[in-house]
């Protein structure tokens, strides 16, 4: 597993789309198909697919 890095704004606004709290979160993976999430304390990874156009 890759280390996460703080989300960006536009990241950052979609984490709380998808309604979870933006700062438990950091970003390990951004791609135009899924947004890959690992918990700042737990360390478990999350992942929110987008609409892919």
């Amino acid at each position: 597993m890759k280390q996460g890095k703080r989300p960006t704004r536009r990241q950052k606004e979609e984490i709380k789309a998808n309604g979870l709290i933006m700062d438990n979160w950091f970003v390990e993976r951004d791609t135009r198909e899924e947004l890959v999430l690992i918990n700042r304390y737990s360390g478990k990874p999350r992942t929110i697919r987008r609409a892919v156009s």
